[in-house]
């Protein structure tokens, strides 16, 4: 059966929540794979509206089994009153599962995480502040801590004694910082070892056994392609792997068991924090997008940048990660303008540039070439088929499809979670 990846084709904040939510009922686990508490998928049910930031949205559905993989960073402080809080709306939480091999996010580095970026000034990446660089950097480094290092006192101990040697060194001396004692951060993460350890299992194994028995497995990317560290806007990115490929290595499920790759593109563009960003708009048009679009970050509460479709970014997003389908999201937020522009290819240099510039300098630089549909004035939040929307909008589809290379099988013209169009199913 199926392992399904959904991720996100632009910077991020596309509305994966929604997707994945939507597809939530019919799968039967859903997993995280990578990022931290950094992210956040809002999912309206009704009239009640949750964010998520490290729960997977398979978590709102009460027949999936809800996965934090291996390829995740956790604040354990913050999973656990995430947890408290659907708990107390009346959601249940006692099928998460969550890998034993995830590493853990410290005291020491959301301070380190602080610290770092006031101390570049005006060239801070645009961290949250939340600790999940410095976790992937000890994890990389070979001295993070993982979910199973609870669970042995001794050995807990030695690891955070380690990572703290050099830590309180550049604390103490770099940045005119008090030192991080070893017993504060032991004792905390002590206590989190008891209420945890009911979730925690190899989920690479219990995947695997899941598809092997016919069962469906969704994998939700948090971030977006263009903020992979490897294949995004560098340094201007996460610390994982949002792509296609970080599925794969942050659940523990081989590539030959990936059957579909579904983007996720709103109907124009967002990013959040530092880089470049061509089609970016500094005037009312931009202003008008995040007010309609309601673009204020879930986790960080920052204001959304943003500007207009760039279809080089979405042929990118079909290049890097395989896409094999579209889900474009908030279709709705164009109503009323006359003309919408579509960035089909980029100036650098005086000359036309197709595809996303393998130089940042050059991407820096890039100028959008702009092509103008005619809008719509018509309200097509209760749209339930192509059909159903004016000619003006389903030719914006048809024309975003053409030149983004992958069809748009599900189109999003609301918030809420039965406010989408299933052009061509997922499953």
């Amino acid at each position: 059966m199926p392992a399904i990846v959904l991720l996100g084709a632009q910077w991020g904040d596309e509305g994966k929540g929604k997707a994945t939510d939507i597809l939530g009922d019919r799968v039967d686990y859903v997993v995280r794979y990578q990022g931290g508490n950094n992210a956040g998928h809002t999912v309206v049910i009704g009239d009640q509206k949750y964010a998520l930031h490290l729960l997977p949205s398979g978590i709102l559905s009460p027949n999936v089994v809800p996965v934090i993989g291996n390829g995740v960073v956790i604040d354990p402080g913050v999973l656990l009153q995430e947890i408290k809080g659907l708990n107390e709306r009346g959601i249940d939480c006692s099928k998460l599962v969550i890998s034993s091999n995830a590493h853990l996010i410290t005291p020491y580095h959301r301070t380190i995480d602080k610290v770092t970026e006031r101390f570049l000034g005006n060239s801070k990446i645009g961290t949250t502040g939340r600790g999940i660089g410095p976790a992937y950097a000890d994890k990389i480094n070979r001295i993070g801590i993982r979910v199973q290092d609870l669970f042995d006192p001794s050995i807990l101990r030695q690891k955070i004694e380690g990572a703290l040697r050099d830590k309180n060194q550049v604390l103490i001396k770099v940045f005119n910082r008090k030192n991080i004692e070893v017993d504060e951060v032991l004792d905390e993460y002590l206590a989190y070892a008891e209420i945890l350890q009911p979730f925690v299992t190899d989920t690479g194994l219990l995947l695997n056994r899941a598809l092997e028995a016919g069962k469906t497995v969704l994998l939700e990317g948090s971030q977006g392609t263009l903020l992979d560290v490897d294949h995004g806007t560098y340094p201007f990115v996460t610390s994982s792997n949002p792509t296609a490929g970080g599925a794969c290595t942050g659940s523990g499920i081989g590539p030959t068991k990936i059957t579909r790759v579904i983007g996720i593109v709103k109907a124009y563009t967002t990013r959040v924090g530092s880089g470049p960003f061509p089609t970016e708009l500094l005037d009312e048009d931009g202003e008008k997008l995040r007010t309609i679009g309601g673009e204020i970050g879930v986790t960080t509460g920052r204001a959304r940048r943003c500007g207009w479709y760039d279809a080089p970014i979405a042929r990118y997003a079909v290049r890097v990660n395989g896409l094999t389908d579209f889900f474009l999201t908030k279709l709705d937020v164009l109503t009323g303008w006359e003309k919408i522009p579509v960035c089909v290819a980029y100036e650098i240099d005086g000359a036309r540039v197709e595809e996303l510039p393998a130089s940042q300098s050059d991407f820096h630089h890039a100028k959008p070439i702009y092509e103008y549909l005619p809008g719509w004035s018509e309200d097509i939040s209760g749209a339930k088929s192509l059909s159903d929307l004016p000619k003006n909008a389903q030719d914006y589809i048809k024309f975003l499809e053409d030149i983004s290379g992958a069809p748009m099988s599900a189109i999003g013209v609301g918030p809420g979670r039965t406010q989408t169009i299933v052009v061509k199913d997922f499953i």
